[in-house]
């Protein structure tokens, strides 16, 4: 028998603007935070995201590549971002060609284990708890379910 490789959660060329704070553990790598973001315990961000300042990335959130978060934005528990849309149908298996962006806007929030498929959100959205976005957001509102549908305007 051989001994399992292990690879630890760490932080690896996370470029930080004037005061981030990250919980660990935490994984992180060639990625960047803006001013005052605040990552909490059990987040992974990968290469090449970038987050807006004074965004809140809560607990148990990931953030694959090709992500871009917008400021004061607030990433709650659980929250899942996707790249590859099985374009396919099944997973890209490394060809990341056919991977995709998600871009959030500013003052954004997304509620707990929410998923966000590869899509564009406009500022001022609300993303419900549990919400499967799956198509862009154009306009501000409160959207919920699965697939994620606008319930409100906001006041």
């Amino acid at each position: 028998m051989t001994a399992p490789r292990l690879l630890q959660a760490r932080l690896v060329d996370v470029q930080c603007g004037v005061g981030v704070t990250i919980v660990e553990p935490a994984n992180l790598y060639n990625c960047f935070l803006g001013d005052g973001v605040f990552v909490g315990p059990f987040v992974e961000i990968q290469r090449g995201v970038r987050i807006g300042a004074r965004t809140r990335v809560q607990s148990h959130a990931f953030i694959c590549e090709l992500v871009t978060i917008g400021e004061d934005c607030f990433i709650s528990h659980g929250a899942m971002f996707v790249n590859d849309p099985f374009s396919k149908g099944g997973p890209a298996r490394g060809d990341t060609a056919l991977w995709r962006t998600t871009t959030i806007g500013n003052r954004v929030s997304i509620g707990t284990h929410a998923t966000l498929l590869p899509v564009t959100i406009c500022d001022g959205a609300v993303i419900g708890a549990g919400a499967v976005v799956t198509r862009n957001i154009i306009e501000p509102g409160i959207y919920a379910g699965n697939p994620a549908r606008k319930l409100r305007d906001l006041p």
